[in-house]
């Protein structure tokens, strides 16, 4: 009689851990197939998922690495795929595990395109790493001289520094006038004077 009791409550306990686990497997499975299709530029599994009421799987993140969809498609220098996303709800500043937002990858990918795009759709621009690198860092050190005017120009800080107490500026100054990147930074903080003192000559009183 006793060990039918145990049975039957061992039962009951099993069938409720399966529909608690039920969601949740449903959910992963959803998310899997999602960034499935994404890799896959598969358009309309992607959109069937996006379709979905109330969802907000397109800012799911892979279980292994914390990369969103928006990781992905940046990854391959895809904007297409970034702008559909972001159309579609992506917020441009997850990082993955690493601290990699899909703005900090862009940079180090010299996809010129991306970083425009992400800045546009408000794209924190200053964000750092794990090393503490912003994405305006990365593109100093690549000397990629298209990022460093496109980060500038939308506000980048040249002094923010890193996790070795260098900032983009330092790593400018060390490269020498023959790298060109600090007359970039110089040249973008001249601008941004003039900038502000046109604002304040023809601009509002406050």
């Amino acid at each position: 009689m006793r060990s039918g009791v145990i049975r039957k409550a061992g039962l009951v306990l099993a069938a409720f851990a399966c529909a608690l686990a039920a969601p949740a497997a449903a959910q992963f499975s959803d998310s899997y197939n999602f960034l499935k299709a994404v890799k896959e530029r598969d358009g309309n599994e992607a959109t069937k998922f996006l379709n979905q009421p109330g969802t907000t799987i397109v800012n799911t993140r892979d279980l292994s690495n914390g990369e969103t969809a928006l990781h992905i498609v940046i990854q391959r220098r895809d904007d297409l795929w970034a702008r559909f996303l972001l159309e579609r709800g992506a917020n441009p500043n997850i990082a993955d595990r690493s601290g990699v937002t899909p703005l900090a990858l862009a940079a180090s990918l010299g996809f010129v395109e991306g970083v425009d795009r992400l800045l546009k759709a408000g794209a924190r621009i200053d964000v750092s790493n794990a090393a503490g690198e912003t994405p305006l860092i990365s593109a100093v050190h690549r000397r990629d001289f298209a990022i460093v005017r496109l980060l500038l120009k939308n506000g980048a800080d040249p002094d923010r520094t890193d996790n070795s107490g260098r900032s983009a500026r330092d790593y400018a100054t060390l490269m020498g006038a023959a790298g060109g990147v600090l007359q970039e930074i110089e040249r973008a903080e001249a601008e941004r004077k003039e900038a502000g003192a046109d604002q304040g000559t023809y601009g509002p009183g406050l």
